[in-house]
């Protein structure tokens, strides 16, 4: 289940940090763009999953709600780019 989301969304973001100007591919993790906390119903969803590194990830930590419009647009994107192909 998780397991299966990160896979998929780390293959996805093509194992590198999404967080704009930084593609490190290194010390990767899956960040909930929708904290587990307040939606656990989608913990296991790759929609709500983007890969961000370990220094990106501290950053947002604690500001999600600051970043949700940013990571979904990121998503989306992605998903625009994978259907005009």
């Amino acid at each position: 289940m998780y397991r299966e989301a990160r896979a998929e969304s780390l293959k996805r973001d093509k194992h590198q940090c999404q967080f704009p100007g930084c593609k490190k591919k290194r010390s990767l993790q899956s960040h909930h763009i929708r904290r587990y906390a307040d939606y656990p119903i989608l913990a296991h969803s790759a929609k709500n999953l983007i890969t961000l590194c370990y220094d990106c990830h501290k950053r947002v930590t604690g500001h999600e709600d600051d970043y949700v419009g940013l990571f979904f647009s990121i998503l989306a994107s992605k998903l625009n780019d994978t259907s005009n192909n």
